[in-house]
């Protein structure tokens, strides 16, 4: 019995993957001013609208991995974007706030992001572009739902998970 390759370039996986691609790359583009990647941006973001959050709660609220985003926040902090300060009500746990050159950043890249999320969607007719987004958020929400706290996430070249109860599991 011979067993053909799947034609993964049919696979909605496999878009998912190359629309990442390139709007990581768009981001890259219009942002190379700043030098900021798509996950400092969210995080900072983040951090800038709920001031003195910790890492848990930072990784949890961008979906990002909790193993990663300690480096992420020492490069938001090594740039002068972020800084952490203690906690007064448990001096282990560090809270994470925007430092004025941080928000600046955020105020003056802001453009910039508004255009690669204008340029991920140009392709698509003007009709079907809400409809489009609007599915995404479908997805997401089902799987963040269903899986809860446990959802799948990105983190920085994470592999293929493997299949655990029907759900994809990341593999760090």
């Amino acid at each position: 019995m011979k067993i053909s390759p799947a034609e993964i370039e049919h696979y909605p996986g496999y878009f998912i993957r190359r629309l990442q691609q390139m709007a990581v790359a768009l981001f890259a583009e219009e942002t190379q001013d700043w030098g900021v990647t798509p996950v400092q941006y969210a995080a900072l973001s983040a951090v800038s609208r709920h001031p003195g959050m910790d890492q848990r709660t930072l990784a949890q609220r961008i979906r990002f991995d909790t193993s990663t985003i300690g480096s992420v926040i020492d490069r938001l902090e090594a740039r002068g974007w972020l800084e952490r300060r203690l906690n007064p009500g448990d001096r282990r746990v560090r809270l994470l706030h925007a430092t004025p050159e941080g928000v600046t950043l955020l105020q003056n890249a802001e453009p910039a992001v508004l255009r690669v999320q204008q340029r991920i969607l140009a392709p698509l007719p003007p009709e079907k572009r809400t409809q489009f987004v609007q599915s995404m958020m479908t997805l997401v929400a089902a799987w963040d739902a269903d899986a809860g706290p446990n959802a799948p996430g990105p983190a920085s070249g994470e592999a293929e998970g493997t299949r655990k109860r029907g759900r994809p599991v990341r593999q760090h």
